[in-house]
Parts: C-alpha cells; structure tokens; sequence
C-alpha cells in the first residue's frame, strides 16, 4: 500500500540520521559540555534526547541512493500520538498525519495519488473529496505510519545502536542554530559525513543533524521538546472509514 511505503521512508529519513550520529559511549563528566571529548558530548545529547516525553522534528532533504528528496514534519511522543505532515518533493505528493489515542487520519493530496497510486488514485481522491481516512491502529495497513508517529520506536533504535566502531567522533566549532548556541560533533560514516548541533546549555540536547556526502545532503531539526502533541482531529464528517475505501483486512473480514 502506498501509505505504507511512504511511512516507511518517512521513518527512515529521520531515524538514519540520528542513529549513526547518537551511538555513543557510556562515559560521563561533569565538566563544561565545550570542554568535553567529542564521545562524551554525544553521549549526553544521546542521553538527553531518549529522556524526552515529546518532540517536533522536521526532517528534508536527499539521503541518496536513488531516493528522492522528502520532507518529515511531526510533533510526536511516547504515547504514540502525533500530527504533522510528509512530503514526497518534486511534486510527487504530500499527505498530512494525526494520530490520537487508538484513531489514525491520513489526508493525502491529490499529487499523491496521481504519482504514489497511478492506477485508480483518482477514484480514491474523488472519494475522499478533501476528507480524510480514519483507520484504527491496529490496523496492519496503517503499522509504518504507527511507528513512525511513535516516539518510543527512534528512542529503541537509539538505545539499542551502540556500534562504536563504525566512525570516530571529531569536535568541531561552536556555532548558532535558530538562536541556539551549539557544538558541533562529526563523525564519517561509509562515505557519509554525519554533524550533530548540540545545545551548550539546558540539557545538552541535538538541535540539528545533518548527513552530507555521497549524493546525501540532509537534516533532522529537534525542537519543542516536552511540549505536547496538538490534540485537535478531524470531526466525523470530514472523515471516511479507511475500509470503506480500501475494503477490510482478512484479520476484519
């Protein structure tokens, strides 16, 4: 299914970035985070970045390898709601997200279903007519789009990367992003150099990574840690049922 595929990548884009930057080691100090070896800032913005309860993380650009530029737009948390959007670039579609609780909506554009759904997109969008698909969670169609609304799932994937070898960590300039002051640490990874932004203050945490190299040129943006997830959805008649227009699953049937 489409939303599948695009979930996927969604995910990907974000979650590649920050893997190979926040694999860290296990060291602390309690020096001034400037002063610190280039591990030991990792590893607390690593730390930093798992404790939060909810994020808004702004992802774009080209990770190479044939994929084409995208763009990831979601404020999520560990409850596994989230809101935002996904879009494919090069006019390919865009297609906008909530989730709360146990409901998922999804409103793809018009673009999105001439190019991610060419044979019969256009009855799909003419069904929709600008409202959106209601699934439930549990559906397996929606799983991606689940996960990648889930804070919980890059949280597991950075605890669960401690591959120190791949790369070594360089400290780099203290320089601003978006009015924010941060170090910079960089770390080459199979042709693809890695630079993580983290804040000097507060609690140490990324402000900006970004991959470079090898036909990759792009950036994950954290910002409104802690802050709740937008809590409004769209009203019954503004939606259609996700298996009134895909048909049920055989676990429904």
């Amino acid at each position: 299914m489409a939303t599948q595929r695009f979930a996927a990548r969604a995910a990907a884009c974000a979650a590649v970035v920050v893997l190979a930057v926040t694999s860290g080691t296990a060291a602390r100090a309690d020096d001034d985070i400037e002063s610190l070896p280039a591990e030991q800032i990792v590893d607390r913005s690593r730390d930093a970045l798992l404790d939060v309860r909810s994020v808004h993380l702004r992802a774009q650009g080209d990770l190479g390898e044939n994929r084409s530029a995208m763009t990831v737009d979601l404020t999520l948390d560990r409850a596994g709601n989230c809101a935002g959007d996904v879009d494919l670039g090069k006019d390919q579609g865009k297609v906008e997200i909530i989730k709360r609780g146990d409901a998922v909506w999804l409103k793809p554009d018009a673009d999105f279903w001439k190019n991610q759904v060419p044979v019969g997109g256009s009855a799909f969008d003419a069904v929709l007519n600008g409202r959106y698909m209601k699934g439930d969670a549990s559906d397996s169609r929606l799983r991606p789009v689940v996960d990648a609304c889930d804070l919980d799932t890059y949280r597991e994937l950075v605890s669960d990367n401690t591959d120190t070898a791949v790369g070594t960590f360089t400290k780099g300039e203290v320089t601003t992003v978006d009015g924010v002051r941060t170090i910079q640490v960089t770390r080459t990874v199979h042709d693809h150099r890695l630079t993580a932004y983290v804040d000097t203050g507060g609690k140490h945490l990324p402000v900006r990574i970004t991959v470079t190299g090898d036909g990759a040129d792009a950036a994950v943006d954290f910002s409104g840690f802690d802050r709740p997830v937008p809590t409004a959805t769209p009203p019954a008649d503004e939606t259609v049922d996700v298996s009134a227009l895909l048909g049920r699953t055989p676990s429904q049937s």
